[in-house]
């Protein structure tokens, strides 16, 4: 199982557009290493932004 993967690649396992993914990398400052993307530091990047967002969003009511 490979885990460095072209952005197209890394799409089609996350479920998303292929420039979403680049974005993505950009945003959260994961690196692309010769058009390849480390899947394993891409999703737990992803994971940890998410729960950060969650955390600071603030219940109303």
């Amino acid at each position: 199982m490979a885990n460095h993967l072209t952005p197209t690649e890394l799409a089609r396992e996350a479920g998303m557009e292929r420039k979403d993914i680049i974005e993505k990398c950009l945003e959260m400052g994961v690196p692309i290493f010769h058009g390849r993307v480390d899947k394993t530091l891409f999703f737990a990047t992803l994971s940890e932004s998410q729960s950060t967002l969650m955390d600071q969003r603030v219940p109303t009511g």
